[in-house]
């Protein structure tokens, strides 16, 4: 059987739903996913950017879309004009965002008939954890710990820090990297790491690091790294102001390894 799988999204939306994506692996699987997140697609046979492929003129692609057997798409659910303009095809759409009671994880695996509990894993080889990993910032400035505060937390660690940052987050002296495959594998070498809620935090979980989370105005329960070794730190009143630097290091020496 010849599967694509179209899954839109920010890093963390992909990271979640991996294992969905790949219980739906068949003798042929392709992804239509993010630019950004094509690196971490490591299961499929082809993978191919959404923004490249010209699905929203979808003219030049139904020809394409008619090579496969089965068509699982995260994309357009709530897009009348492509569900009408396919409705030929071997489609089948689920909602992008998650809904209800539970964790974002085991929404995507439920929508795939997938057993329940499993957790995004990317595995990137031995490493040997040498320095603690701080990456201080998210999709949304309310979503973000006082950067002083991190400083203060890095200064208290008993191991070397290096810090992270996005192509258009400021921070002088941080590690920057092109493609999330070799952040995974950089991350992997990290003795611990600690974040907000952010695509970034889901991706030191997925590659087995120790996690610290901090959470404000977001759902931990919902949307919290999925991981063996994850510690959240939520707030109490939903604002990042709130959450101490105590409860940070107390998070840290719980986990560090």
């Amino acid at each position: 059987m010849r599967r694509l799988l179209i899954r839109p999204g920010a890093i963390g939306d992909l990271i979640v739903s991996l294992p969905a994506l790949e219980f739906l692996k068949s003798d042929y699987t392709e992804v239509w996913t993010a630019a950004v997140n094509a690196p971490l697609v490591r299961f499929a046979d082809r993978v191919a950017f959404i923004s490249s492929s010209g699905i929203d003129g979808l003219e030049p692609n139904l020809q394409r879309l008619e090579g496969f057997d089965s068509i699982v798409s995260w994309y357009g659910t709530n897009r009348p004009d492509f569900r009408a303009a396919v409705e030929h095809l071997p489609f089948e759409f689920f909602p992008a965002l998650p809904h209800g009671i539970g964790h974002a994880v085991d929404f995507y695996l439920a929508q795939v008939g997938a057993p329940l509990g499993q957790a995004p894993r990317l595995a990137v080889g031995p490493t040997e954890p040498r320095f603690a990993a701080i990456h201080p910032f998210s999709g949304s400035a309310k979503k973000n710990w006082p950067l002083e505060r991190f400083r203060e937390v890095a200064n208290q660690l008993p191991v070397p820090v290096e810090w992270i940052a996005g192509p258009e987050e400021t921070l002088e002296g941080a590690n920057r990297f092109d493609n999330l495959w070799t952040l995974a594998q950089w991350l992997a070498g990290a003795l611990i790491y600690i974040g907000n809620d952010s695509g970034i935090s889901h991706l030191a979980a997925a590659v087995g690091t120790p996690v610290v989370a901090l959470f404000g105005p977001s759902t931990p329960d919902v949307w919290a790294p999925r991981g063996v070794d994850v510690r959240v730190v939520a707030a109490p009143d939903g604002t990042m102001e709130s959450i101490a630097i105590d409860e940070v290091l107390a998070a840290v020496a719980h986990l560090r390894r």
